[in-house]
């Protein structure tokens, strides 16, 4: 399973905001949850610039004790945002969203825009 951003969020600072099949998946050992390279990107971004206040030692942390693995962003990944419909406009989503497309694998986030890509699974 990829996560979306907002879900690492969520499971550490707010963990109530999760829904009930999202909160299994991230329980359960038999699950292989991955985060995006990205999706790193995006807090330190957004913590540099004060629109989130997630540290390094967090997501750290976080990574760790809900042994997620980390899917690097590749050229593949990259060529694919070429073939990606601009159903969702925000530049990191549609990196991750080009991930689950390329490794073919379900991606739990809260984000509604994500159904719009038919061509995943979306779980919340």
């Amino acid at each position: 399973m990829l996560l979306d951003t907002a879900v690492l969020i969520f499971a550490v600072e707010s963990p109530e905001r999760l829904s009930r099949r999202a909160a299994a998946i991230l329980k359960n050992p038999d699950n292989i949850r991955e985060l995006s390279s990205v999706s790193l990107i995006e807090i330190a971004i957004k913590t540099n610039l004060g629109k989130l206040r997630f540290s390094a030692e967090m997501a750290r942390q976080a990574i760790q004790d809900m042994d997620i693995r980390i899917l690097s962003f590749t050229a593949t990944h990259a060529f694919r945002l070429f073939e990606l419909p601009v159903y969702h406009r925000d530049p990191f989503d549609r990196q991750i969203i080009a991930q689950a497309f390329s490794e073919d694998i379900p991606v739990v986030t809260s984000d509604e825009k994500f159904l719009a890509y038919r061509e995943i699974t979306t779980i919340w």
